[in-house]
């Protein structure tokens, strides 16, 4: 037998909670905190984030805060929530796969211009208000494609598997060329140089052969080139998956149970 009892968390991010009881009139409310920690963590760094500060930066003691949130994780998973916002509506008459990409792109600047959200763990699959919304958003999608819904799923978590990634690739490496006194830029031709002159071909033969292509040498073009290249062979998968499906609805349905 399972626990189906809603998490605190859960019944914060969808209003249903009880608010505070008996005692004076409460000066804080469940929004100013979250947005509050949202203004920490976006101006200082998740590392930033605890009760204390967050307390002070609306002039109340700690414990006050307990009244609204129960602890530090609680916090978090309603500033993540609260910072991605709802998704975007889907365009009428736009293609699945034009939908998907824009799904991909408008995820990618989202954690972008929120890069603590990709910091904080994750400790499920999605079950907060603005996540629903995005994953709402990445079915109706793929409403009228004849894919399986559990097909349909695996394909929206497995993409925002690729920009969840791709965001936190990148911004490490941003930091740790900015740390270097460097851009992200010159790190990679760097990179190109090192190997050159530490890789035996001998020894890596398909390195040795990427290595005299030339394609290291090459100047940095666009920084998410690889990032469209992964997000166009995930499509195709998907393409290919849709057309199977097309040509033999019955082929490897999963049952229900």
């Amino acid at each position: 037998m399972t626990d189906d009892t809603i998490p605190t968390n859960l019944a914060a991010a969808w209003g249903l909670r009880a608010r505070p009881g008996k005692g004076p009139k409460p000066g804080l409310t469940l929004d100013g905190i979250v947005a509050a920690g949202v203004k920490v963590a976006t101006n200082e760094g998740l590392a930033a984030v605890s009760m204390g500060r967050v307390a002070s930066e609306l002039g109340a003691a700690t414990m006050s805060l307990y009244r609204y949130v129960t602890a530090k994780q609680e916090l978090l998973d309603l500033m993540v929530d609260a910072a991605i916002g709802p998704a975007p509506e889907p365009v009428d008459g736009e293609g699945w796969r034009a939908g998907l990409v824009r799904f991909a792109r408008d995820h990618l600047a989202l954690l972008r211009s929120v890069p603590w959200v990709i910091r904080v763990p994750i400790a499920g699959p999605p079950l907060t208000p603005n996540q629903i919304s995005w994953m709402n958003y990445g079915l109706t999608v793929l409403r009228d494609t004849g894919l399986e819904e559990y097909e349909k799923l695996s394909a929206i978590m497995t993409l925002a598997g690729l920009v969840r990634n791709w965001a936190l690739l990148t911004a490490d490496m941003t930091a740790s060329a900015t740390a270097a006194g460097t851009t992200p830029d010159e790190a990679i031709q760097t990179y190109g140089r090192l190997l050159t002159r530490l890789v035996d071909p001998a020894r890596f033969p398909a390195v040795g052969e990427l290595i005299k292509s030339g394609i290291l040498n090459l100047p940095p073009g666009d920084p998410d080139e690889d990032f469209e290249f992964g997000l166009d062979r995930l499509l195709d998968g998907i393409e290919a998956l849709i057309e199977r499906r097309a040509a033999d609805p019955t082929c490897a349905a999963r049952q229900v149970r």
